[in-house]
């Protein structure tokens, strides 16, 4: 278990480490060793990650819940979480296509102005129905 922590943690800096290598050659480009270094590195933090979430993750909602509720509660609570974080990273990204879009028609014709923020009030409703979801989730544990 430690054995995963420690190669994620590895594998983490040394990501961070060729990122700060990349923004600080005057390049702007890693080479084709740095390339190799960097697909490496990505594609062992994935399978990393996974392992180490499929066996800490039943061990925190034990932990959490250990003579009080059953396992259902703890995995009710990580519902909740995602439910809320998955909606407003799905909210970000879909505002920020929209208000981009939304600015340049306004900066074009400024009659466009009521219609684009409907677009963009459509897109932020996104979080709201995230939010929902999960105070339904917590209503029900």
């Amino acid at each position: 278990m430690y054995i995963i922590l420690l190669l994620t943690l590895f594998i983490v800096v040394s990501t961070i480490a060729a990122g700060i290598i990349m923004r600080f050659k005057e390049t702007g480009k890693l080479s084709g060793r740095g390339k190799s270094v960097l697909k490496a590195n990505i594609s062992a933090f994935i399978p990393v990650m996974a392992a180490a979430v499929i066996m800490f993750i039943p061990r925190v909602a034990n932990a959490a819940v250990e003579g009080s509720a059953s396992n259902a509660t703890g995995l009710g609570y990580i519902a909740a979480a995602l439910s809320t974080g998955l909606a407003t990273i799905a909210t970000g990204i879909a505002v920020g296509s929209v208000g981009s879009s939304a600015l340049g028609a306004v900066s074009e014709d400024s009659k466009m102005l009521g219609k684009t923020l409907i677009f963009v009030g459509l897109a932020e409703g996104i979080a709201i129905y995230g939010l929902i979801v999960s105070i339904m989730i917590l209503g029900r544990i």
